[in-house]
C-alpha cells in the first residue's frame, strides 16, 4: 500500500470520527447521536479505497465481507449495554464488547462458509 493511500484512509476515516462525534455532542438528542457514532467510515474508505486500486470485483468483496463485521456490532453495543447495566465498569464493558464483535463476525463468516460448502455438495 502506497503512503499517499494510507495517509488518505486515514484523513477521511479520521474526518468520518470527528463528524460523528461533534454530531452525538451537538445534537440534542443522544439516541440519535449514538446512530452517528455507528458511521461505518471505515467500511466506506476501505470500499472506495480498494475500488480505486483494485477493481470493483475486490470493491464488492470487501463490502461483502463487512456484512460480519457489521452484524457484530449489533452483538457488541449489546454485549456493552448488558455489561454496562450488570457492571457499570466502562472499560470491563467496552473489552467485552470487543471481543462479542470478533466472536459473532468470525462465526458469523464460518457459518457461512459452511453453508455454501453444504451446497457445493448437493
Amino acid at each position: 500500500m502506497k503512503a499517499k493511500e494510507l495517509l488518505l484512509r486515514f484523513a477521511l476515516g479520521g474526518l468520518a470520527v470527528v463528524l460523528s462525534y461533534v454530531a452525538s455532542v451537538l445534537l440534542p438528542w443522544k439516541a440519535l447521536g449514538g446512530i452517528f457514532a455507528a458511521f461505518p467510515a471505515v467500511m466506506i474508505v476501505a470500499v472506495m479505497m480498494v475500488g480505486i486500486s483494485q477493481g470493483s470485483d475486490k470493491a464488492a468483496a470487501i463490502a461483502r465481507g463487512s456484512v460480519y463485521g457489521m452484524t457484530g456490532c449489533a452483538a457488541c453495543v449489546i454485549a456493552v449495554l448488558v455489561a454496562l447495566r450488570a457492571t457499570g465498569l466502562w472499560w470491563f464493558s467496552l473489552l467485552l464488547g470487543l471481543l462479542v464483535w470478533f466472536a459473532s463476525a468470525f462465526a458469523l463468516f464460518k457459518l457461512r462458509d459452511r453453508v455454501q460448502e453444504a451446497r457445493s455438495r448437493t
